[in-house]
């Protein structure tokens, strides 16, 4: 069933089309939220609120045009408004370095990659999660849905509800701290042990 036929069925009152729609995008859902709550459970109660949001809105959906950047949209919503119902930045949980080991393994066991570029692979996306636990919510919003969702700047401004100039600013702020972050860069090191 494709995602219009999901819709009609939940527009006609059958939560079958809702099972449908969560089989299909539950775990992108739950993974853009992760990104920006920064914490498992919260990103699946984000997701599960979407797609809460979702049944009750259904009607408000424009069949002409895809269903994945509306509904993608109100997970960013969600999880945005749970980082502010916390009021806190929530870190990665203790086991990330398990789950890292466990995808090394597995990747190992697969044996279609050499080890090293498995490594470099682990090493590089621990990196960018370090990096993105550094950047405020909302900046986090703007790269999830800028560079995930592949959502066009006038779109974001949109969703967001913010002034086009908040919302380039929050992008152009997370780019610059995420580029300096991933090089390494040793003059903002210094100035952040001077702070």
């Amino acid at each position: 069933m494709d995602d219009i036929a999901a819709i009609t069925l939940l527009n006609q009152g059958d939560l079958s089309g809702l099972d449908t729609l969560v089989l299909r995008y539950q775990v992108q859902a739950v993974h853009a939220a992760q990104l920006i709550v920064r914490d498992r459970g919260l990103a699946e109660d984000a997701a599960q609120t979407a797609f809460l949001r979702i049944a009750e809105r259904v009607h408000q959906f424009d069949d002409t045009r895809a269903f994945k950047p509306w509904f993608m949209r109100i997970v960013v919503n969600e999880a945005l408004k749970m980082v502010r119902k916390e009021k806190r930045i929530v870190p990665l949980p203790e086991d990330a370095e398990k789950d890292n080991v466990r995808i090394l393994v597995d990747a190992l066991a697969d044996g279609e990659a050499l080890p090293e570029d498995q490594v470099i692979l682990l090493e590089s996306k621990e990196r960018v999660r370090k990096a993105l636990d550094q950047l405020t919510p909302e900046q986090r919003a703007v790269v999830v849905m800028r560079y995930f969702l592949e959502m066009r700047e006038s779109e974001m401004v949109l969703e967001l509800e913010r002034p086009r100039s908040t919302v380039k600013w929050w992008l152009h702020s997370a780019r610059k701290r995420l580029r300096s972050l991933l090089q390494g860069d040793p003059i903002s090191d210094v100035e952040r042990s001077n702070q």
